[in-house]
């Protein structure tokens, strides 16, 4: 019987309690982590003689999944799966699940953060500190300030809450409003919501269509406005949103997502003394991942064992 699971994201290792609950159902794991670039021999081995995968962010495209006759299912250890040919898979006959809601607090804190480190000029005094100096830079509160949140899942709740707690103004853009959970919460339609916001969070899964941040929706905004991605990079205009940096149309932005990762080299982003960056690292706390990787072992069992797994599948 075959029984071979490769996992490919990285902080999954041989002994923790994820390789234990494979081992105990008669599953072998198989470690392959993700990192740097794989040429294409190495791709299309990647799932070769194995049952099922713990797949991180790399792109999984049609051909690794042709070449993969005995795969039956990939989990995603974290939130959407939009990195998966889904519809190469469903044809193939393998299903895809992922791990929603194991790091939604671990998403709004670090959005939080950026939120934070942009208000109070972090950049600028932590590199003047770096350079031998003592910067005393004024920055902001965020306490009266209009966050704008837009998608209302897991981590746009949890960051809603946090602006709320916070004293400051929320609005969110969603079609799916929730009532049991809007206390001090005012929905609004998309281009309210970005015209209003001090704080602009973006929390929505990634669409097929054009970014829903692009040039248009940057000059809505107000210039004193800051805007924070800890969802996808795909969701921005990155072109548009270095012109609108450079021209002052917005004040600044914190990202922990970009177009392409991990950030190149000539990036213009790099270098602006206004954006806060750091590596899609939003759902990397030791809580999340312990919670991500188990979720996506219990859908394996479970798809495996003929079951129906908790979270999401395909």
């Amino acid at each position: 019987m075959n029984n071979r699971i490769v996992i490919t994201t990285d902080y999954l290792r041989p002994g923790d309690t994820v390789d234990t609950m494979l081992r105990d159902r008669g599953l072998e794991p198989v470690y392959s982590p993700a990192g740097g670039t794989r040429t294409d021999e190495e791709k299309l081995a990647l799932f070769e003689g194995a049952v099922g995968a713990i797949a991180a962010s790399e792109p999984v495209a049609r051909d690794m999944l042709a070449t993969s006759p005995m795969l039956k299912v990939i989990a995603r250890a974290g939130v959407g799966y939009d990195n998966v040919d889904i519809d190469a898979a469903a044809e193939l006959g393998i299903r895809v699940c992922n791990t929603p809601g194991v790091n939604h607090h671990a998403v709004a804190e670090l959005a939080l953060a950026l939120m934070l480190a942009c208000a109070r000029r972090l950049n600028t005094v932590l590199a003047g500190v770096d350079d031998g100096g003592w910067p005393r830079e004024a920055g902001t509160e965020l306490r009266g300030k209009s966050l704008g949140v837009i998608g209302y899942g897991p981590s746009g709740k949890a960051i809603a809450a946090l602006g709320v707690a916070l004293g400051m103004r929320v609005l969110v853009s969603t079609a799916h409003p929730d009532s049991e959970q809007s206390s001090g919460i005012e929905f609004a339609d998309f281009d309210t919501t970005i015209k209003a916001a001090d704080y602009l969070s973006l929390h929505s899964r990634a669409g097929k269509g054009d970014p829903i941040i692009d040039a248009a929706s940057l000059s809505a905004m107000k210039n004193s406005a800051i805007l924070i991605n800890t969802a996808r990079g795909s969701l921005v205009d990155e072109a548009a949103l270095v012109e609108a940096l450079k021209t002052g149309e917005i004040a600044g932005a914190g990202l922990d997502v970009l177009q392409r990762e991990p950030m190149v080299e000539d990036n213009p982003l790099r270098t602006m003394s206004n954006v806060v960056i750091t590596s899609h690292l939003a759902g990397q706390t030791l809580e999340a991942r312990e919670r991500a990787g188990v979720a996506a072992a219990q859908a394996i069992i479970d798809i495996l064992d003929g079951k129906t797994p908790q979270g999401t599948a395909v």
